[in-house]
């Protein structure tokens, strides 16, 4: 009886997960911040991919990362490449489109801990308060690596890293 019971509580459970993984199979997250800062130094700040160690959230979660920029720094082509958390996380960021001032477009290409090809879009605008970034984030997944990402929560997770990097662009670019 106690065995027929765990079938079917863990039948529930696993059907109950790839129901909830559904909606995680696409993962869209948009974020934004306001910087008291010229639009030339709030765009450069995001640019130049040499700059990105100032405003890292991995970096500030695994401070022993390594990493290091290929390509021409500021281009399309160039390559933000990081190893980090002792061997486990793996990856690069490219840039692949930039419209001055107005837009900036990255692909991350992750190895490790998991195999994935998430998209930031930025896009940059004036106001009166200062300049807007808006990071538009998005990631696809299976079906099995979405069941995981329910498990583990990883979309909370991954709306509180993607503002924390906001908030240290911020963060650099003000204190300049």
């Amino acid at each position: 009886m106690i065995f027929i019971l765990l079938a079917v509580l863990c039948t529930a459970f696993i059907g109950f997960g790839f129901y909830k993984a559904k909606s995680l199979t696409s993962i869209h997250i948009v974020s934004s911040v306001t910087i008291n800062g010229t639009p030339d130094e709030v765009f450069d700040m995001v640019k130049y991919l040499r700059h990105f160690p100032k405003w890292s959230p991995f970096l500030v979660q695994d401070p022993t990362q390594q990493y290091e920029v290929k390509g021409t720094d500021g281009t399309v082509g160039a390559q933000y490449h990081w190893n980090g958390n002792k061997g486990k996380d793996l990856g690069y960021q490219e840039i692949v489109s930039i419209q001055d001032k107005k837009y900036i477009g990255m692909r991350c290409r992750i190895q490790k801990p998991f195999v994935a090809q998430p998209t930031f879009d930025y896009y940059f605008s004036t106001t009166s308060s200062g300049t807007v970034v808006k990071q538009d984030f998005k990631l696809s997944s299976g079906w099995v690596d979405a069941f995981f990402l329910w498990l583990f929560g990883a979309k909370s997770s991954m709306e509180k890293t993607n503002q924390q990097g906001l908030d240290l662009l911020k963060k650099a670019v003000e204190s300049k």
